[in-house]
C-alpha cells in the first residue's frame, strides 16, 4: 500500500482546523513514531496560529516521563506503546500547555523493533479534552516506516475530527 498523499493529508489538517475554530478551541499534540509530523502537517495550513498551541515530541521513554508526566512505572509495564502510555501522553499534553484538546501517538513504524507481542505497524493513540475526557486505540497498520507513519498521522487527525466533532 502506498503512503496517504500529502493532499489527504492537508484535507485532514484543514478539517480539523475548522472543528478547532468552530469551537474555539486549540490544540496540543505528543507524538512519538511520527517525529512531529502532525505538528509540520498542521503548522503549514495559514492561521494555524488561531487553533494549534503547541507539540511535544517525545520520541524517547524519559521525554514523555519528563515532559508530558507519564508515569515510569507506567511505561516499564506496559511499555512505551500502549493505549494506556498514549491516553497518558494525551492527558500530558493537555496539562503542559494551554489547549483544550490533545493528540498523542506512539507506535513502532519499523523496520525493526518489533516483537510477536507487539509487531512493526502497531500504533496507539490517545486524544483528551479539557473536560476530562481521555479516549485511545489501537490499530495494526501495514507497509514501510513512511506508510506506517503517515497512515498514523491520518488516523490520529481522523479520531480527533470524530472526538471533537
Amino acid at each position: 500500500m502506498a503512503r496517504v498523499s500529502d493532499e489527504e493529508l492537508r484535507q485532514l489538517a484543514a478539517e480539523v482546523g475548522e472543528k478547532l475554530i468552530a469551537r474555539g478551541w486549540m490544540l496540543a499534540t505528543a507524538e512519538s513514531c511520527t517525529g512531529g509530523w502532525v505538528g509540520q502537517l498542521l503548522t503549514s495550513l495559514p492561521g494555524s496560529s488561531h487553533w494549534y498551541e503547541r507539540g511535544f515530541i517525545t520520541y524517547a521513554n524519559a521525554a514523555k516521563i519528563e515532559m508530558l508526566g507519564v508515569p515510569a512505572d507506567l511505561i516499564e509495564t506496559l511499555g512505551a506503546v500502549s493505549e494506556e502510555t498514549a491516553a497518558a501522553m494525551a492527558a500530558g499534553a493537555l496539562k503542559h500547555s494551554h489547549a483544550h484538546a490533545s493528540l498523542a501517538i506512539s507506535g513502532i513504524a519499523g523496520p525493526g523493533g518489533g516483537t510477536p507481542h507487539k509487531p512493526v505497524g502497531l500504533v496507539c493513540y490517545g486524544w483528551a479534552l479539557a473536560d476530562g475526557s481521555v479516549m485511545s486505540s489501537t490499530c495494526r497498520l501495514d507497509g514501510d516506516r513512511e506508510e506506517i507513519r503517515s497512515r498514523a498521522v491520518a488516523a490520529a487527525l481522523r479520531g480527533l475530527i470524530e472526538l471533537v466533532g
